[in-house]
């Protein structure tokens, strides 16, 4: 079956790809196997020069690798640029720190000498997603590559052009062929490569039913993985939070990459006595943003990725209105060539209703009213996800008392959820396990080796 590229802006077809046959997929687990086989043993000076090369020829075509997202995604141009120079930066960061992450650790036991070495595992195959498509590969190519392991990267079939560019990259740096390979294919054979002998391992970014489903296959192997999946992550105000700072930070939170972002803030929790001035601020900013063209710099919210998606949400809404929803913004697809939605606040959200218990991939917020802080906490844990969260409150003390309490991965205070190479990303519950970039990242994909001498 072909892949196609469609410019959700306009619903051109923009190429259309081969998919690989089995033969030529065999063909590249090989070629990665037998690369590894040599690059595990090349230099940290060697890797790092490589991984500095990747990260400046990303500087200096980030306009032009900017406008191949936007073209196949639909993500505003300004914030694709903003990912190619989050993708150099995490190069430069793995490029400078690699080496101390995985050098030997001493540890004084009855041995003359002992200590822990991290070793390569080898072939590691990445099943990555279509809302970014250059940051989620970077941040697990980066540091798999440098600990010595060679990839795989069977991207989104909806962005060919991206994993193209992103194999060309790592060609253009010098890495030597086939340490980082694409595999233009849909999902069809991915058990096919999980089972192959020469694949070592596996990470996937992506949804609750394809993360069960490649761990499953991975778990029938025991092969590593680390899963990063969906999130529907609390927004919660607190009575003595800068309700101004909020708003702005929560309309961002929700809109940013067109609204598809794991980490987006989806669930906006407001105590009582502070609930309808966040309300009636929090519409007006939303009834304020500027739609169109994803290429315009002034855009901030562009079209949906594809129009299942954006139908997938809308049926999300309209039962979550039948369940006794409000919407007090938006609501609908808005009547433009593209998959354009309107941005939408629902309110009158509660337990049961789609709005509460499934992730909104798209401009959608769930407005709820919690009774007082105790309320707000427990309504944040009351999901089956836990990726992220952002708290707002002008006391500290309290701000950290709580973020103890908050069953996510990550837990931001008075600041909107985001990833940074120097802090460990990833998930509990249904949103994942296991953890990418900061030294816990790089060391996902090793052998964490015992070394005892008598």
């Amino acid at each position: 079956m072909a892949l196609q590229s469609v410019n959700p802006a306009n619903g051109n077809i923009e190429k259309t790809f081969d998919e690989m046959n089995i033969s030529e997929i065999e063909s590249s687990i090989l070629l990665a196997h037998n690369a590894f086989k040599e690059w595990r043993y090349v230099s940290f000076a060697e890797k790092s020069r490589l991984l500095k090369n990747a990260a400046s020829i990303l500087r200096n075509k980030k306009e032009h690798y900017a406008k191949i997202m936007t073209t196949e995604m639909g993500k505003p141009l300004i914030q694709a640029i903003a990912e190619i120079e989050k993708c150099a930066l995490v190069c430069d960061y793995y490029a400078d720190n690699a080496e101390k992450f995985l050098q030997n650790e001493i540890v004084k036991t009855d041995a003359s000498e002992s200590y822990v070495a991290f070793n390569p595992l080898g072939v590691v195959l990445a099943v990555m997603p279509w809302n970014f498509p250059f940051w989620q590969v970077f941040r697990f190519a980066a540091p798999a590559l440098i600990a010595g392991n060679a990839g795989l990267l069977k991207h989104a079939s909806n962005v060919p052009m991206s994993a193209l560019a992103i194999e060309e990259i790592f060609t253009e740096a010098g890495y030597p062929a086939n340490v980082f390979k694409i595999l233009l294919m849909g999902s069809a054979r991915i058990e096919y490569i999980i089972n192959h002998p020469f694949v070592k391992a596996a990470t996937l970014t992506g949804s609750e039913p394809a993360g069960k489903s490649v761990a499953s296959l991975c778990g029938n192997k025991l092969k590593k993985t680390v899963m990063e999946l969906g999130g529907s992550d609390p927004f919660i105000i607190l009575a003595d939070a800068n309700l101004d700072e909020a708003v702005k930070t929560a309309v961002t939170a929700r809109i940013i990459n067109n609204g598809q972002s794991c980490i987006a803030a989806k669930r906006f929790i407001a105590v009582e006595n502070i609930y309808s001035a966040f309300e009636e601020k929090f519409v007006a900013a939303m009834k304020n943003v500027k739609i169109g063209d994803p290429m315009n710099p002034e855009t901030e919210l562009g079209p949906m990725a594809r129009e299942d998606l954006l139908n997938e949400l809308h049926g999300q809404v309209l039962r979550s209105k039948e369940a006794g929803a409000i919407v007090l913004c938006g609501g609908n697809r808005i009547n433009i060539p593209g998959y354009y939605y309107e941005p939408t606040i629902l309110a009158n959200v509660v337990k049961g209703m789609p709005a509460y218990e499934e992730e909104l991939f798209g401009p959608v917020a769930s407005l709820i009213k919690a009774k007082n802080d105790e309320d707000a906490i427990r309504i944040a844990n009351d999901t089956n996800f836990g990726l992220g969260a952002s708290l707002w409150t002008a006391d500290s003390l309290k701000a950290k008392e709580y973020a103890k309490r908050i069953e996510a991965g990550a837990v931001f205070i008075n600041g909107m959820v985001k990833s940074d190479p120097r802090l460990p990303f990833g998930g509990i519950k249904t949103s994942g396990y296991g953890r990418e970039l900061s030294h816990y990242g790089i060391r996902e994909f090793v052998n964490i080796k015992t070394v005892w001498i008598k």
